[in-house]
């Protein structure tokens, strides 16, 4: 999360062997679970993929059936925050480069556990709460 254009929480979690998808979506859930830790009335996810982000605006079905229930826990959390947004970015914007160092320190904790497919949850999020923030 940054507050004013600096960094005060980030985090990964180890998944296995997973989709980018599936990735997608732990992060943006585990970027909603903080806004709401937080309190935050007001949030704006900025994430890397166009996918995810146009099917929880409304504008994608989720044909996957293992990313429906992803899906709906991530509408179902983001629900609870008063105003969302959604913003793609490319890779080399905002604070992906940053998301991704931690994919890969991550990665490296857990070298030689699983195929080289293995997926980090990252998220960046911002909760204006009377300050900007987002989570990685």
């Amino acid at each position: 999360m940054t507050e004013n254009g600096r960094i005060v929480f980030e985090g990964s979690q180890f998944l296995g062997i997973r989709t980018n998808n599936y990735a997608e979506y732990r992060g943006l859930i585990a970027g909603i679970s903080k806004v709401l830790e937080l309190k935050g009335r007001e949030a704006e996810f900025v994430m890397d993929s166009q996918l995810v982000i146009r099917q929880m605006t409304g504008l994608y079905k989720v044909k996957s059936p293992d990313m429906k229930p992803l899906h709906e826990d991530a509408v179902a959390l983001a629900s609870l925050i008063p105003s969302v947004r959604y913003r793609n970015v490319r890779r080399s914007e905002e604070l992906i480069p940053r998301a991704d160092a931690l994919v890969n320190m991550e990665l490296d904790r857990h070298r030689g556990r699983s195929a080289r497919f293995d997926c980090i949850a990252h998220s960046i999020v911002k909760n204006e709460n009377n300050n900007n923030k987002s989570a990685s």
